[in-house]
Protein backbone atom coordinates (compact mmCIF):
# COMPACT_ATOMS: atom_id res chain seq x y z
CA UNK A 1 0.00 0.00 0.00
CA UNK A 2 2.97 2.32 0.99
CA UNK A 3 3.68 1.95 -2.78
CA UNK A 4 0.30 3.12 -4.56
CA UNK A 5 0.51 5.55 -1.97
CA UNK A 6 3.69 6.91 -3.27
CA UNK A 7 2.58 6.86 -6.91
CA UNK A 8 -1.15 8.54 -6.04
CA UNK A 9 0.81 11.60 -4.45
CA UNK A 10 3.52 11.78 -7.12
CA UNK A 11 0.66 11.82 -9.88
CA UNK A 12 -1.48 14.25 -8.10
CA UNK A 13 1.81 16.30 -7.92
CA UNK A 14 3.25 16.17 -11.23
CA UNK A 15 -0.19 17.09 -12.39
CA UNK A 16 -0.96 19.85 -9.86
CA UNK A 17 2.81 21.16 -11.22
CA UNK A 18 1.90 21.45 -14.77
CA UNK A 19 -1.32 23.16 -13.90
CA UNK A 20 0.47 25.40 -11.78
CA UNK A 21 3.22 26.06 -14.17
CA UNK A 22 0.98 27.01 -16.96
CA UNK A 23 -1.23 29.28 -14.73
CA UNK A 24 1.33 30.75 -13.31
CA UNK A 25 4.05 30.89 -16.39
CA UNK A 26 3.14 30.03 -19.44
CA UNK A 27 -0.36 31.99 -19.82
CA UNK A 28 0.96 35.63 -18.76
CA UNK A 29 3.68 35.36 -20.96
CA UNK A 30 1.52 34.10 -24.00
CA UNK A 31 1.14 37.54 -25.02
CA UNK A 32 4.33 38.82 -25.23
CA UNK A 33 4.93 36.74 -28.89
CA UNK A 34 1.61 36.24 -29.45
CA UNK A 35 -0.23 40.33 -29.56
CA UNK A 36 -3.48 38.99 -31.60
CA UNK A 37 -6.22 36.62 -29.54
CA UNK A 38 -6.09 34.66 -32.54
CA UNK A 39 -2.83 33.66 -32.43
CA UNK A 40 -2.34 33.35 -28.81
CA UNK A 41 -5.26 30.70 -29.14
CA UNK A 42 -3.47 28.73 -31.87
CA UNK A 43 -0.48 28.50 -29.92
CA UNK A 44 -2.83 27.14 -26.93
CA UNK A 45 -4.18 25.00 -29.05
CA UNK A 46 -0.82 23.65 -30.38
CA UNK A 47 -0.07 23.03 -26.31
CA UNK A 48 -2.93 21.44 -25.59
CA UNK A 49 -3.16 18.70 -28.26
CA UNK A 50 -3.15 15.59 -27.32
CA UNK A 51 -3.14 16.26 -23.44
CA UNK A 52 -7.02 15.11 -22.77
CA UNK A 53 -5.43 11.20 -23.55
CA UNK A 54 -2.59 11.78 -20.92
CA UNK A 55 -4.93 13.47 -18.25
CA UNK A 56 -7.96 11.66 -18.59
CA UNK A 57 -6.43 8.42 -17.31
CA UNK A 58 -4.72 10.33 -14.60
CA UNK A 59 -7.73 11.76 -13.63
CA UNK A 60 -9.23 7.50 -13.44
CA UNK A 61 -5.62 6.90 -11.58
CA UNK A 62 -5.87 9.39 -8.82
CA UNK A 63 -9.77 8.76 -8.20
CA UNK A 64 -9.41 4.97 -7.85
CA UNK A 65 -6.51 4.84 -6.02
CA UNK A 66 -7.44 7.10 -3.61
CA UNK A 67 -10.29 5.10 -3.12
CA UNK A 68 -8.37 1.50 -2.92
CA UNK A 69 -6.32 3.73 0.15
CA UNK A 70 -9.70 4.49 2.15
CA UNK A 71 -8.81 8.63 0.80
CA UNK A 72 -12.56 8.99 -0.22
CA UNK A 73 -11.91 13.13 0.31
CA UNK A 74 -9.25 13.23 -2.34
CA UNK A 75 -11.08 10.90 -4.12
CA UNK A 76 -13.99 12.56 -4.59
CA UNK A 77 -12.26 15.92 -5.03
CA UNK A 78 -10.28 14.22 -8.01
CA UNK A 79 -13.66 13.45 -9.85
CA UNK A 80 -14.81 16.86 -9.21
CA UNK A 81 -11.84 18.30 -11.14
CA UNK A 82 -12.60 15.59 -13.58
CA UNK A 83 -15.92 16.87 -14.23
CA UNK A 84 -14.24 20.11 -14.70
CA UNK A 85 -11.82 18.45 -17.13
CA UNK A 86 -14.12 17.01 -19.07
CA UNK A 87 -16.01 20.20 -19.66
CA UNK A 88 -13.25 21.84 -20.74
CA UNK A 89 -11.80 18.93 -23.19
CA UNK A 90 -14.72 18.15 -24.56
CA UNK A 91 -16.99 21.22 -24.54
CA UNK A 92 -15.29 24.14 -24.29
CA UNK A 93 -12.22 23.82 -26.41
CA UNK A 94 -14.09 22.56 -29.35
CA UNK A 95 -16.36 25.09 -29.03
CA UNK A 96 -13.31 27.75 -29.22
CA UNK A 97 -12.41 26.43 -32.33
CA UNK A 98 -15.00 27.70 -33.66
CA UNK A 99 -15.05 31.07 -31.92
CA UNK A 100 -15.44 34.48 -33.75
CA UNK A 101 -12.34 36.75 -32.88
CA UNK A 102 -14.26 38.92 -30.42
CA UNK A 103 -15.34 36.08 -28.37
CA UNK A 104 -12.12 34.45 -27.58
CA UNK A 105 -11.15 36.79 -24.68
CA UNK A 106 -14.19 35.25 -23.18
CA UNK A 107 -13.81 31.56 -23.76
CA UNK A 108 -10.17 32.65 -22.49
CA UNK A 109 -11.31 34.20 -19.67
CA UNK A 110 -13.95 31.17 -18.84
CA UNK A 111 -11.12 28.59 -19.45
CA UNK A 112 -8.98 30.28 -16.67
CA UNK A 113 -11.56 30.29 -14.43
CA UNK A 114 -12.06 26.27 -14.93
CA UNK A 115 -8.56 25.88 -14.90
CA UNK A 116 -7.75 27.62 -11.59
CA UNK A 117 -10.77 25.64 -10.14
CA UNK A 118 -9.43 22.50 -11.55
CA UNK A 119 -6.07 24.04 -9.54
CA UNK A 120 -7.63 24.43 -6.33
CA UNK A 121 -9.44 20.86 -6.28
CA UNK A 122 -6.30 19.15 -6.93
CA UNK A 123 -4.09 21.21 -4.64
CA UNK A 124 -7.10 20.45 -2.03
CA UNK A 125 -7.36 16.42 -2.60
CA UNK A 126 -3.18 16.47 -2.89
CA UNK A 127 -3.21 18.45 0.97
CA UNK A 128 -6.05 15.88 2.32
CA UNK A 129 -4.40 12.77 0.97
CA UNK A 130 -0.95 13.98 2.32
CA UNK A 131 -2.09 15.03 5.39
CA UNK A 132 -4.44 11.89 6.44
CA UNK A 133 -1.53 9.34 4.64
CA UNK A 134 1.04 11.06 7.47
CA UNK A 135 -1.27 10.97 10.52
CA UNK A 136 0.47 9.77 13.61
Amino acid sequence: MVILLILHLTAAAVWFGAMAYSLAVVQPRITRFFPTPRAREDFLLLLAQGNRWKVAPLIGFLALSGLALGLAVPAVLYLAAGVVFVNVSWRHWPSRLFALPEELPGYQRRLRVQAWTMLGLVGAAFVVALAVSVRP
